[in-house]
């Protein structure tokens, strides 16, 4: 636009009058594909850089990026451009764009059609070798232009067998380390980010005391009350755990790089050793590899004018408070997940009832008003959506005093937590002291601070604890906003009761997960065999129901969790549902904006088209 905001402050800067510019409309030939894909200008298995690695396949090139096809692959030789390897696959699937008497339309563009490959080309290359050499050379133009290896995207049009290079972007992700080093363990990525450092091993928390700022933490997994550690910490290594453990889920929002899933590595790596982490690729090296470590969040500073308006809202999750400087630079709605236990076991580290049993009560309130307000004041007027505090017992029993109160439970993930302990007898005064400190916010005029209850299971634990809170203070209205985790089957499946009692739903896709499909989140066997699915078709229609459900009783819902910024077919069902708002993790937050906003067009698209053909 000739007035956005970038606009006027370029003329503004460079003396430009503002009304003797035009505006001027770029128009793009829609491309007609026999054959699309990608090629990398280095083998992205094995880094070579002497290799151009090729992938091809039937129409449009979406098939190969969502991984639905197994791509035709070449790998050609530098500087001959001689082809070392074909591996041609049988492609049964292809996509199509629609088509209007042999035109392409704006409204074409959104119908993608998934077809089957005809039997006669199936098994047949995608390319011949003379297209092949073709991108190779294209490949080595543009890696020698941009100075850099590339991943570029190509098609082949139908009618003229043209070849078109449509993107072109640093190649970060699959580039091996150009040096000797080698790898010497392997886990899973768990948080994205490269960092070197001196190993510590530490198998008990008690035993901490020896850890120095930004040393590579190595343990056997993490629990709440390692969150202090976790935050000094360059980066964390953990030997168990799987993508939604403890440590890969607040190393995201605290982004340090994160590995869960080492096999040994308490044993395989050596206190005082020197090594680097890559969280992207779940690879640990001997000795120091300089690796690019281009976060979204170090490239969004000069680029904010930039990223697209969604009619979704696009929130994010917060762990520490102290980050909320770092990361207000993102292109973010508001938070739609800060959880208090970052603060009780950061701040605080003592079991609520020993702080209330010890006379310090104001200190605690003190803490987590601090805490709050330093985000939501930063923020301010977006909103805040707090989460009481969701700690289990095993977690509870590891702060200081935490064994008298607590109980010994064989599978605490699934026992005394959430609201139920607001409401017992036990634990209601600690939860008294978290009400105070949100009342106290809500005095000094933070109006943004919502709160979120987690792990409801019955109709009668939510208003009881509604009633415990009235009594706080803080009643719903129309500034003042209190939400529902919907993370239990419970809820799902009456959803339209405990509608009537919250103004909002927040999809906790994890433990939603967990408990529609019977699977311990933290199994790393369940896992490798591919039972945890966020995209499991009995989440998925459970999903879906809870957003029909909000709109039919017209209150908001969200999600919180990293399957949008992931799956770009999980954020496009959630935007076809109407989801309200998606709440990512800091390091994915940009990421999750463009997918929707491209899940957005596609569905405006798609709605003209049917309403074209009515």
């Amino acid at each position: 636009s000739v007035f956005s905001s970038r606009a006027i402050s370029y003329r503004h800067e460079k003396n430009f009058d503002h009304f003797i510019v035009l505006a001027s409309v770029t128009i793009q030939k829609m491309l007609d594909p026999e054959s699309a894909g990608v090629m990398f200008t280095l083998n992205p298995v094995t880094g070579a850089t002497n290799e151009i690695y090729i992938e091809g396949s039937w129409g449009v090139g979406e098939t190969i990026v969502q991984g639905k096809v197994d791509p035709d692959s070449f790998i050609v030789q530098k500087p001959e451009l001689n082809i070392s390897s074909r591996n041609i696959n049988t492609k049964k699937l292809m996509t199509i764009r629609g088509a209007t008497q042999g035109k392409f339309s704006i409204a074409d563009r959104a119908s993608a059609t998934e077809i089957d490959v005809p039997l006669d080309i199936q098994n047949k290359p995608s390319i011949d070798d003379n297209t092949v050499k073709l991108l190779s050379d294209y490949a080595v133009k543009i890696e020698k232009h941009y100075n850099k290896p590339m991943d570029i995207e190509w098609v082949l049009e139908k009618n003229s067998h043209q070849i078109f290079i449509v993107q072109a972007r640093p190649e970060t992700v699959h580039s091996k380390p150009q040096n000797n080093n080698e790898i010497i363990l392997k886990g899973i990525g768990a948080s994205s980010g490269v960092s070197f450092g001196p190993v510590n091993v530490i198998l008990d928390i008690k035993n901490t005391t020896s850890f120095i700022n930004k040393q590579v933490l190595v343990t056997q997994m993490t629990t709440p009350d390692w969150t202090p550690i976790m935050k000094r910490a360059s980066a964390i290594i953990t030997q168990s755990g799987g993508a939604t453990a403890h440590a890969a889920i607040v190393s995201r929002e605290l982004g340090i790089p994160c590995i869960v899933g080492a096999k040994d590595a308490t044993n395989i790596l050596k206190t005082g050793q020197e090594v680097t982490v890559d969280g992207s690729t779940g690879c640990i090296y001997d000795g120091k590899v300089e690796i690019q470590n281009k976060s979204e969040i170090q490239s969004s500073s000069f680029e904010s004018e930039s990223w697209p308006i969604t009619a979704t809202q696009i929130y994010m999750n917060l762990g520490s408070p102290d980050l909320i400087d770092k990361y207000k630079v993102l292109p973010f709605d508001g938070i739609g997940l800060m959880r208090l236990e970052f603060l009780i076991a950061d701040k605080i580290s003592k079991h609520p009832l020993k702080i209330i049993e010890d006379n310090e009560s104001d200190k605690f309130v003190n803490e987590l008003f601090n805490g709050i307000n330093k985000v939501a004041s930063t923020i301010f007027p977006r909103p805040l959506v707090v989460r009481f505090s969701d700690f289990k017992s095993n977690e509870y029993r590891k702060l200081e005093g935490g064994e008298k109160y607590e109980p010994h439970e064989e599978n605490p993930m699934i026992g005394w937590r959430g609201i139920s302990r607001y409401i017992s007898s036990d634990y209601q005064p600690a939860f008294r002291l978290e009400c105070k400190a949100i009342k106290k916010l809500r005095d000094a005029g933070m109006s943004n601070v919502w709160v979120m209850l987690p792990f409801a299971r019955t109709i009668p634990e939510v208003k009881e604890t509604l009633k415990i809170m009235q009594e706080e203070g803080l009643e719903r209205s129309d500034d003042f906003k209190v939400w529902l985790m919907a993370e239990t089957p419970s809820l799902v499946i009456q959803a339209d009761d405990f509608a009537k009692l919250c103004d909002g739903f927040s999809i906790g896709s994890n433990d939603l997960t967990q408990l529609m499909l019977g699977v311990d989140r933290d199994s790393e066997l369940l896992h490798s065999l591919g039972y945890f699915n966020e995209r499991d078709p009995a989440v998925l229609k459970a999903i879906k129901s809870l957003i029909r459900a909000a709109h039919d009783n017209d209150i908001t819902i969200s999600i919180c969790g990293q399957a949008p910024s992931l799956y770009p077919d999980f954020a496009a069902l959630l935007v076809k549902e109407g989801i309200d708002s998606i709440s990512a993790n800091p390091d994915s937050v940009i990421r999750t904006r463009r997918s929707v906003a491209g899940a957005e067009r596609k569905e405006l698209l798609r709605l003209r088209q049917n309403s074209n053909s009515e």
